[in-house]
């Protein structure tokens, strides 16, 4: 039975943006949900922004909140910012380019009914048809596709996650850090305080992937660069010389990476050029965190990344629908 007017919200979706329009396929997609009206989305976005909110667009949902921040740079610290700002007890940190299938929600509120602190929902291809999106799906999210078994699970992700917000607040003002996935916190953080995470296969959500080989190699290698300039803030010299020594063979661990957590999530046929993509992503992150490692520092490429991440749909091929 579908809850009346004016229930309390049970979920809460933390969407950074740039601007509403952005997020406006985000939003179709969580109103065709089972429990739409206890859905609240919490939109961060810039305060020059604010006035775009189609607020006539919202009224589906619980009460929206909006959170205007100077700018949402870096991305991490707009979505501690919605986290915060958030009032029901689930809080998903949702991303410009993801969709929610239907039953989405009712999915993941039923996986909380057991003891777990976050569930991640099955990720499937939003924009299927070319090589370049197949190479990035399964290169970062293959291994959480629908055909995973449900329970406990050792590798959750940051983002696309619903946590207890209690869980995420306890970490006071280490939050937005360990919501930078490029500092790879938060869940070492996480499990220390006993917290654990499952997978929950019937809530899917479907991710907007890169759509041409240019910007596939774009974004890996800006990643690659942001993983190596973190790592080597903190690494001490010789781990650094040891990685970048070993260098020539992370391609081949990455690639065996995928492999060993993607295969179900490999349609039986995959587009022409499927497998020389993924393996020049491969090679394209390496570079950048072999430069990362040696020293080399370019601040504007964590800017360049997040305008990939946030303006996904322009570096896709296609909207999905």
């Amino acid at each position: 039975m579908r809850p009346g007017p004016g229930a309390a919200p049970r979920l809460s979706v933390v969407l950074a943006t740039d601007t509403y329009e952005t997020i406006r396929p985000v939003l179709t997609a969580l109103e065709r949900q089972r429990f739409t009206n206890q859905i609240e989305p919490v939109i961060v976005l810039p305060a020059t922004a604010r006035a775009g909110i189609r607020r006539a667009e919202l009224t589906a949902f619980a009460p929206a909140r909006v959170v205007a921040v100077d700018s949402i740079l870096p991305l991490a610290a707009a979505r501690a910012a919605g986290v915060r700002a958030a009032s029901a007890p689930i809080v998903f940190i949702g991303e410009t380019h993801t969709y929610a299938e239907s039953g989405w929600d009712e999915a993941l509120l039923a996986a909380f009914k057991e003891r777990w602190s976050a569930i991640v929902p099955a990720i499937g291809n939003a924009n299927p048809d070319g090589a370049a999106s197949w190479a990035a799906y399964l290169s970062d999210y293959g291994t959480w596709g629908s055909h995973r078994p449900a329970g406990e699970m050792s590798d959750p992700l940051t983002y696309n996650t619903a946590y207890r917000r209690s869980v995420l607040l306890a970490l006071g003002t280490e939050l937005a850090d360990a919501l930078d996935a490029g500092n790879e916190a938060l869940w070492p953080r996480l499990r220390a305080l006993g917290y654990r995470a499952a997978f929950a296969p019937d809530a899917r959500i479907l991710h907007l992937n890169v759509g041409t080989f240019g910007s596939l190699l774009d974004e890996k290698f800006c990643a690659g660069l942001v993983i190596g300039m973190r790592r080597a803030a903190h690494w001490p010299w010789p781990r650094r010389i040891l990685y970048l020594v070993a260098s020539p063979l992370i391609p081949v661990v990455l690639l065996a990476r995928v492999a060993r957590g993607a295969r179900r999530s490999i349609p039986p046929r995959l587009p022409f050029g499927t497998i020389p993509a993924m393996t020049l992503g491969a090679v394209a992150k390496t570079l950048g965190e072999v430069l990362g490692y040696a020293g080399v520092r370019l601040p504007s490429i964590e800017a360049r990344l997040a305008d990939i991440e946030v303006r996904k749909a322009q570096y896709a091929g296609r909207r999905a629908s």
